[in-house]
């Protein structure tokens, strides 16, 4: 059963890590980067979390996520506010890629002490997840206060970039159901979120559009990332009371049509307005 919760989650969230690439690419930044970050890896995530453990396990593993979520924020911030300051620097992507992994590494690590020392002092699940959803919906807004220019791509992403980043999707998930079983639930719910689609996104957009459709793209991609805070926190309630498939179905519905489209549609508007 474990095996099989791992390479189902693992199996889906890689698929659908290359469904998200390819929207950004055809639609644009904005477009595909809130409508490519609608829940996705997470389901098959939570959904093998909650297979493999108990409720306990389970309620710590998704109450981390929107805290997850806000150090990829954090991450995908890097990739808008550093490129402009490298200068002539030989190796711009590279330099990026590095400073964000190290920021996301940094901040990973602080909040997991952070989190197992609040719940050791007896803050809920719920108190945890709360706090992290509105931190990361006010960076995301803040991310996005500005408008960006977010184009289409003009040259097809490599096949075997898009390989490699579903590999990378997959891995995550699946290390993070396994972890879960393991009696881990901090680091699985960050294994859960690690910015395994952001990362590959921007490096492939990068390397086939240049640094102005990842930059434009990563603002939007963070606000729409807020979606999957969103399905955590219904999951946590929908998924034991409602069982895998039904609780599943009505967490991602309620996070994408409680904000997923609702961002999308005003960020739109602002673009129009602008």
């Amino acid at each position: 059963m474990l095996a099989t919760s791992v390479l189902v989650s693992a199996f889906l969230a890689g698929f659908i890590a290359v469904l998200v690439t390819l929207a950004i690419e055809r639609w644009g930044g904005l477009t595909g980067g809130i409508l490519g970050t609608m829940p996705s890896t997470i389901l098959p995530a939570a959904a093998g979390i909650y297979l493999a453990g108990d409720e306990e396990l389970f309620m710590q593993s998704l109450a981390i996520m929107p805290m997850g979520m806000l150090i990829n924020g954090l991450f995908l911030s890097v990739w808008i506010y550093l490129p402009p300051r490298l200068g002539d620097s030989k190796s711009p992507l590279l330099t990026t890629a590095l400073g964000a992994l190290a920021a996301w590494f940094v901040c990973g690590l602080v909040m997991l002490f952070t989190v197992e020392f609040a719940l050791g002092y007896g803050v809920s699940p719920w108190n945890l997840a709360t706090l992290g959803l509105v931190l990361i919906i006010g960076l995301a807004v803040r991310m996005n206060w500005n408008v960006r220019e977010a184009p289409k791509g003009s040259e097809p992403v490599a096949f075997q970039v898009l390989i490699l980043r579903g590999s990378a999707a997959a891995a995550a998930i699946g290390a993070a159901v396994w972890l879960s079983s393991q009696g881990q639930p901090f680091i699985a719910g960050l294994a859960a979120v690690f910015p395994a689609i952001f990362l590959t996104s921007m490096v492939a957009l990068w390397l086939s559009q240049g640094p102005t459709v990842p930059r434009g793209a990563a603002g939007p991609m963070a606000l729409g990332g807020v979606s999957v805070a969103v399905y955590a926190m219904v999951g946590m309630y929908a998924l034991p009371e409602w069982g895998v498939y039904t609780g599943s179905l009505i967490a991602w519905l309620v996070a994408v049509l409680g904000w997923s489209l609702p961002a999308y549609f005003v960020l739109k508007a602002r673009v129009i307005a602008d």
